[in-house]
């Protein structure tokens, strides 16, 4: 079956994809904060936090699962958290990866909005 024919709408397969996009956002800068000199702990446990909520929440969209609206609202706020957490360092990973946040959290409060 061609994911194509997956019955989402256009609001919760752009949610899909981009909570893929933040689960990937999230273990590279998890990763790399592991090389940083300074204290990344905060940054890493939000960033691991979210790659395992978005790499669910897509999960569940492509199964039509009832939570998945639940999951949206959760999805929402860790991006949003870990954004803002990322948004507090320098490093150009962090920057990259609080930019991919900030659409996720954007496209789950959308998704949620279109399931209520």
């Amino acid at each position: 079956m061609a994911l194509s024919e997956l019955d989402l709408s256009d609001d919760a397969a752009e949610c899909m994809d981009n909570c893929l996009e933040a689960m990937q956002a999230c273990e590279w800068c998890a990763d790399r904060c592991l090389d940083e000199d300074m204290d990344m702990a905060k940054c890493i446990r939000l960033c691991r936090d979210v790659a395992d909520l978005t790499s669910e929440h897509a999960r569940f969209m492509a199964r039509n699962s009832n939570y998945s609206a639940e999951l949206a609202e959760a999805c929402a706020g860790a991006c949003e958290e870990c954004a803002e957490e990322c948004r507090r360092h320098d490093q150009d990973h962090c920057q990259v990866c609080a930019d991919v946040l900030e659409d996720c959290a954007e496209s789950c409060r959308r998704m949620m909005q279109q399931a209520s």
